[in-house]
């Protein structure tokens, strides 16, 4: 059974949403450099896409003013927001720097 978008974000790893829309030009742009953050990371990061011209209540609810647009989520909160495109590297040092808060420890 498939996870709700309300369950995959609520995730302790950090969850990467990238809003975006089939005719946007920089949105293409986006997906080789989604794999080689996925690639590089594998497990220690999940990458969900959600088509705002299809899913337009999820891209309300964001305030998704354009597209692409980049979230991280992590335990249903969001931690981190870009939009336009990214480089890979500023994708990674996002999501590390929420690995790092997640694997303290309270004393």
């Amino acid at each position: 059974m498939a996870k709700t978008f309300n369950e995959i974000i609520n995730s302790e790893t950090p969850v990467i949403v990238d809003f975006f829309a089939e005719w946007c030009g920089p949105c293409k742009m986006m997906a080789p450099i989604l794999q080689q953050v996925k690639a590089d990371m594998k497990d220690a990061v999940t990458i969900i896409k959600v088509d705002v011209d299809k899913n337009p209540a999820a891209a309300q609810a964001y305030q998704i003013q354009g597209v692409p647009t980049l979230m991280l989520f992590q335990k249903g909160e969001v931690r981190w927001r870009q939009s336009g495109v990214v480089p890979a590297s500023a994708i990674k040092a996002a999501v590390q720097r929420y690995q790092v808060a997640s694997s303290t420890f309270d004393v």
